[in-house]
């Protein structure tokens, strides 16, 4: 069976609403790990606020924040799968009809960044970036939305053969310009190397990945423990408010590339809002998050 257009825009659309209204499993896990860890009062009672909010936000079927952002995706095609339509179109008509429908509404998030103008549309938008799995039969899509929390505070420099503490010393002054600015605690995104546009999808996909989760490359597992130490002893705390929780987690990725290396720092906040699903073959929809 092939995988039609009618698919990819109701799965997109429902994804989006999905991540508005819950945080993910992992990140509701790493913040009640880091209550269990935190030893400032003030911290601790906005930890618990946090989970409070996630709860009710489930139980009531209300979004988390009401900045829902703008609508990001991340599509791999399967080379093995049967399209059936115009999937791009599919998945901008999906965020037109959820528009239309969606409860509580969404606020006019898309902005011209000529005019500054605000609206629901806009060149691009949604912002979809694209990848393929080698021999798979599925379309994977994953929203991820980005709202200022998000966005604003994210960078990119470009080294010379840097050193890993170069590289380090680098995330760290990324970190120490958005201070809490960002509502912490956060999930880190690095990504080195590559080029210029390569690093920032890399540091983009790092934050993807599960709270908790340990990096299979030994020297970034160190670096990651190495700069959430570092990042969570800078005192900022949640929400800006002083403690031991600015980060979640810090991950890390890297790419080859020439002797000049990009390294792209990005940041999710507390929310980490995310939701992934695929679309099979014979019609089933996977759930992932």
């Amino acid at each position: 069976m092939a995988i039609t257009y009618e698919a990819v825009k109701d799965l997109s659309a429902q994804l989006y609403s999905w991540s508005l209204r819950k945080v993910p499993d992992d990140t509701k896990l790493g913040l009640e790990r880091a209550l269990e860890r935190e030893t400032q009062p003030g911290a601790r009672e906005i930890l618990k606020m946090m989970l409070g909010s996630a709860r009710r936000a489930e139980q009531d079927d209300r979004f988390v924040c009401s900045d829902s952002g703008v609508p990001v995706f991340h599509v791999t095609i399967g080379t093995a799968a049967r399209l059936d339509g115009d999937i791009k179109a599919a998945i901008s008509d999906g965020f037109d009809e959820l528009v239309e429908t969606i409860k509580p509404p969404l606020l006019k998030h898309v902005t011209n960044p000529l005019t500054n103008e605000r609206g629901f549309k806009g060149k691009d938008m949604p912002l979809v970036t694209w990848d393929v799995a080698g021999g798979a039969d599925w379309v994977e899509i994953l929203c991820q939305p980005k709202a200022l929390g998000s966005g604003r505070w994210a960078a990119l420099e470009t080294f010379s053969f840097p050193t890993l503490a170069e590289i380090e010393a680098y995330v760290m002054k990324v970190v120490m310009q958005a201070g809490s600015q960002h509502c912490p605690p956060v999930i880190i995104g690095v990504g080195i190397g590559g080029s210029f546009d390569v690093a920032a999808k890399i540091a983009s996909k790092a934050t993807m990945r599960p709270v908790g989760s340990v990096n299979e490359e030994p020297v970034l597992a160190a670096m990651e423990d190495r700069l959430l130490a570092a990042v969570n002893a800078t005192g900022f705390g949640p929400m800006g408010t002083g403690g031991d929780t600015t980060a979640l987690a810090v991950h890390v990725d890297y790419a080859s590339g020439h002797g000049y290396t990009p390294v792209a720092v990005c940041f999710n906040c507390w929310i980490n809002r995310r939701t992934r699903a695929r679309l099979h073959a014979d019609g089933s929809v996977e759930r992932f998050e």
